[in-house]
Formats: structure tokens, sequence, C-alpha cells
């Protein structure tokens, strides 16, 4: 059971912490005072949706913290487990579980097993037979879930393979289409015999061309400066200072360094002398490094950025025309693989349709049950399962909930003959029943009685009431009849203080409780409502 909940700056909800209580809960109070909200958050700590719009004015974040009382699981600490919250403007998720980050589906995935919530666009959920199987699967449980799961493993490589075959050229045209662009591709690769940093050399000599006049002319300078004047000073240095050497050691030294200059000096002139006669201008070697150039540009623009990219993609189209060319070995494989898949999916499938008839009877049988204390005795609910030639990923059933409300008149899709009073008891009676089997402890539910009143809003209490007996069930009603059947009853108000308005709940006394029971009844507390809200609590005990 949640025994408490802590919710933080979502709409008009500022700081608000609720002690829940077992057994039946009922949260009644003013319009907009937000009571919708209260549900909102069970929602959102449930891994549901939020938007953004949900935080309250003037904040940049909302908080929801819940607290659960569930000593057999071995993920509690003390018997609590504690999951949390936290939501940003900018969309930010942190989600926590007993301190610990979880993801949104990790969070959702673990509070399926802990809180249904019936809101209000359930019903029209109801009205869609697509979630009637799954409505019937959860019914069943674990003998179709196994049956379910191996189907569903096989399904998606039935999807895989089927997706391959289509993508394999199965029209001819197509197929001849797409070899002759690959082969072209693969010949224009081929006939420019590609090596790998061949451009970046190229570029190197198409620079050194494009510059000739310029090297030529540089080198020219630099060996007439170096061979007429650099190497005679240094000649003309040397021989003065032969002459003095004999003197100081320090003269001596310094014509050693000289001499060791002029030999590197006539070095770099030969190599500059060397490098100058190397220079000339090429046209045609230079009209040779462009075109090859362009081929290479051409290609790097259609098949990658680089030659190593180029050839890569190469290898990519020799494979890809390998399969085409030998297309007919591949697809008669991927179809021999599709038959067997299809025969063990519908051997699975058979299983599942026979066990989905005689649930769905079962199903039926209970909630005809349910649906006569609910004061639709004449109603007749029925499951019907079909199975269909083309597989889905339930199998091969296609299932429906049909129903007729009055005696004599014939089964229909709940769409075509359900009211909204009657939606709101159908999706009740389900509830009633799947509840029994999949023993989430905590179910709620958000104005379930709209369209009800009367005996049928009593019987729904009385309904709510018994399922309370076995699970937390937490409720927003407006009727007088629902609100006398809690076992703890609160009232939600909203307050307004500094210019801003804030949601408020109190947990009801039994004279409160009584109070409010005569306010929802007549819209006033009289004498007279009073004497009526004792005796709807009375009769609730």
């Amino acid at each position: 059971m949640i025994s408490t909940i802590n919710i933080k700056n979502i709409g008009i909800i500022d700081n608000l912490s609720i002690d829940l209580n077992k057994g039946f809960n009922v949260l009644t109070g003013e319009t907009g005072a937000g009571k919708t909200l209260i549900i909102d958050s069970l929602s959102i700590i449930s891994g549901g949706r939020f938007s953004k719009e949900m935080i309250r004015k003037g904040e940049n974040y909302s908080y929801v913290e819940a607290c659960i009382y569930m000593p057999e699981s071995e993920t509690s600490v003390d018997g609590n487990i504690i999951v949390s919250r936290e939501i940003y403007e900018n969309g930010r998720n942190s989600c926590k579980i007993n301190g610990r980050l979880v993801t949104v589906s990790e969070l959702k995935e673990f509070m399926k097993n802990v809180i249904d919530i019936h809101g209000q666009l359930d019903n029209q959920t109801l009205l869609d037979k697509a979630s009637h199987i799954g409505y019937l699967d959860s019914f069943i449980g674990e003998k179709i879930l196994k049956l379910k799961s191996k189907y569903r493993e096989l399904f998606d490589k039935y999807n895989k393979i089927n997706l391959e075959l289509k993508n394999n050229y199965g029209d001819e045209k197509e197929k001849q289409r797409k070899l002759d662009l690959l082969k072209y591709q693969l010949n224009e690769i081929e006939d420019a015999k590609l090596k790998v940093g061949e451009d970046e050399t190229l570029e190197e000599q198409r620079k050194i061309i494009l510059n000739s006049e310029k090297i030529a002319e540089s080198l020219e300078m630099a060996d007439s400066a170096l061979s007429e004047q650099a190497i005679d000073s240094i000649n003309v240095a040397i021989r003065a200072l032969e002459k003095i050497e004999n003197i100081d050691k320090e003269y001596e030294q310094k014509l050693s360094g000289l001499k060791n200059i002029y030999y590197d000096i006539q070095e770099i002139a030969r190599d500059i002398n060397g490098m100058k006669d190397d220079v000339c201008f090429d046209e045609e070697e230079r009209n040779n490094i462009e075109e090859r150039l362009d081929i290479i540009f051409s290609l790097k623009r259609k098949y990658g950025n680089s030659i190593q990219e180029i050839l890569q993609y190469k290898e990519e189209v020799e494979k890809e025309i390998f399969e085409i060319e030998n297309l007919d070995e591949i697809n008669n494989r991927l179809k021999n693989e599709l038959k067997e898949i299809e025969l063990k999916m519908a051997e699975l499938a058979k299983q599942m349709n026979k066990i989905r008839v005689k649930e769905g009877n079962e199903l039926a049988i209970k909630i005809n049950k349910e649906l006569q204390d609910l004061e639709m005795q004449n109603a007749k609910f029925e499951v019907e399962v079909i199975s269909q030639e083309e597989f889905n990923k339930n199998g091969l059933d296609i299932v429906e909930f049909l129903i007729s409300t009055n005696i004599g008149e014939e089964k229909k899709p709940l769409i075509k003959i359900a009211s909204g009073g009657e939606m709101s008891r159908i999706m009740l009676a389900i509830k009633s029943v799947l509840a029994n089997v999949d023993k989430v402890p905590v179910l709620v539910f958000d104005e379930i009685d709209t369209g009800i009143s009367g005996i049928a809003a009593k019987a729904v209490s009385m309904k709510m009431k018994n399922i309370a007996r076995h699970h937390q069930v937490l409720c927003v009603t407006h009727l007088a009849s629902i609100a006398a059947k809690g076992d703890s009853n609160y009232y939600i108000s909203k307050e307004v203080n500094d210019n801003k308005t804030a949601t408020k709940v109190e947990l009801l006394t039994e004279e409160e409780t009584i109070k409010e029971i005569a306010r929802i009844a007549s819209g006033e507390i009289t004498d007279v409502a009073l004497k009526h809200a004792m005796e709807l609590r009375k009769s609730a005990t």
C-alpha cells in the first residue's frame, strides 16, 4: 500500500503531504481544488507522461515522492520502498527507487506491479477493441505470457526476414537497374586505380609547379649570393686570420669555426645549385596532375571524403553486387527460414487461441457476475475471439468485447451500445476481476461515478468497498453514496496566501465526514441532509 505521498509544485499544489490508509480512501472537495492533480501526481510517480505546463507558476521543477509499504518485496527497507521523481522545466528527469537512480522506463516497470490507475479516459480505451486482447491476456496471466513471449521472439524474426525479402529487389526490373548502377560505380572506381595518399602527393607537386617561376628566381638569387659573395668573403676572412692564428689561441679557434662555416656554406650552395637546375615548368605535367586531381575530387564527391573511404565504398559495392547476383539463392534460404518460423508461430498461435477461447468464456462469466452486482442484471457480456489468417503481434487472434444491456437485444460492440454510466460500470467490473488476478495492491479510480446515480451508484460504491477489502483503493468522487463507504475520507480544498492559491488536504473525522456527505448529497448542510448522510453512513458499515 501507499502510506505517504509528497507532492511539490504541481499545478496549484505547493507542498502537500498526504498520509493514506488501508482500505477505501475517498477524496472529495471543491471543484478545481486539486483532486485530479493528486491523481495526476500518482500517475507521474508511476512513470506516466508529464507536461512542463504542470509545473507550478514561478517554479522550475516538480517533485513527487511516495512511500510504499511492501514488506514481502526484496527491494524494501524495513518493509518500505521510497519512490521519487523530480522533473525540471527543461525536461530533465530524476527517478529514484530507494535512493538508486533509475530510468523512467524502469520506474514504470516497477510501479505497474504496485498501482493501477483508472482515469477518466480509460472508458475511451475500453471502446477501442485493439485494447481488448490486452485485458483478456492480463486475466489469463502466466499461462499465456510464456507462449506470448516465445511467439513475439519469432514474430520479430518473421518481420525482419520479410523486410529483408522486400528490400532484396523482388522486382526484376528494379534489381537490374540497381545492378547496372553498382557495376558502373565499381568500374569508375577501379578505372581510377587509386592509391592511398596519392592525392596529398599530387597536391604538393601541383603546388611546386604553380610556383615554379617564383622558386627558380629565389633559388637563383640564393645561389648567386652564396657563390659570388658569401663564399668569397668568408675565404678572404679565412686568409686574413691564417696570418695571425699563431699569435693567440683565440684567433686559432675563430679560424677553425670560420672554416667549418665555409665548408657548410659550400655544401648548401652546391645543394641550391642542384635544386635550381631541377626546377622547370612543364605544362604537360601540370595538366596531367590537374586532370588526376579532378578525377579524385569527382570520386570523393560521389563516394567518400577520402581515398580510404572510396576504397571502402568499393568493397561494399562488390559485396552488394555479389548478393544481387546470388539473390535467388539468398532469397530461397530466407523463404525456407520464413516457412519454418511460420510453422512454429502457427502452432503457438493455435495454442494461444485455445487458451483465449476457454479463458474468454471464464472472463465473461466473472464479468457478468460483477455486472449483476452493479445493477446491470439484464446485461450479457461476451468475449469474442476470432482467429484470422494474417499474423499479428498477439498471434492470429482478434479479441472484441460484446454486450447486450437489455433482454432480447443482440450482442454488439461496446461502442455501439454502452452509455457513459454503463461504461463506468463495465470498466469497474473488468477492473474488479483483473484486480483479483493481478494482485496489484493499489487501485485508483478518478471519478468513476460519471453518468451514474441512484441504485447504480449504490451498487458501484458497494463494489469498490468490496475491492478495498483486499486492496488499497483511492477514489475521487462527487457521489454521496460512494463517499459514505469510505474507510478514510479526505477533503480537498484550496486556500489563498500572499496572492497564491494552494491545495490543502484534511483527513476528516467521523463528524466531519457526515457533514461532507451531507454537502455532496444536497449542496448544503441542513438537518435533513445530515440525517440522510448519517443513514448513508450507517448502511455503509
